[in-house]
């Protein structure tokens, strides 16, 4: 199985996970600070170039009573624009309540408040991933 990569798609960051070679495990890579989507894209391109990646799986931000809302048609506007530059396959993952799984596993970790936000969206991005990684061994 070649490599997939999760995102967590914000408005100022991106973080990003990789699976390992077998689809078992999704460990963090970065965390992409956005400046334009040509530059998200350029550094996109080298992670997936990196790790020969196959797929991107992207966290979508559904309202808790499973609806759509701004975010998640942001989101889902963003991964048709990166589809198409990257050509790459994207499948999405629910992400409800990602973020704050991430900073309570970063507290729960020691990790000092100031250094959380330089994490929370990678850690949200491994959680993303390994939903998805979980979901395909069923």
């Amino acid at each position: 199985m070649n490599r997939v990569l999760g995102l967590d798609i914000g408005n100022k960051t991106i973080g990003v996970a990789v699976s390992d070679p077998l689809g078992i495990l999704a460990q963090g890579v970065t965390t992409i600070i956005r400046s334009s989507k040509a530059e998200d894209v350029k550094a996109l391109k080298s992670i997936i170039d990196e790790y020969r990646v196959e797929k991107l799986i992207i966290g979508l931000p559904k309202n808790m009573n499973n609806s759509m809302g701004f975010q998640a048609t942001r989101t889902m506007n963003y991964a048709d624009y990166l589809k198409e530059a990257l050509d790459m396959e994207i499948e999405f993952v629910d992400e409800r309540l990602t973020t704050a799984s991430a900073t309570r596993s970063l507290i729960e970790g020691g990790v000092r408040r100031e250094n959380r936000k330089k994490h929370v969206d990678k850690v949200a991005a491994v959680l993303i991933l390994q939903t998805y990684l979980d979901q395909q061994s069923l």
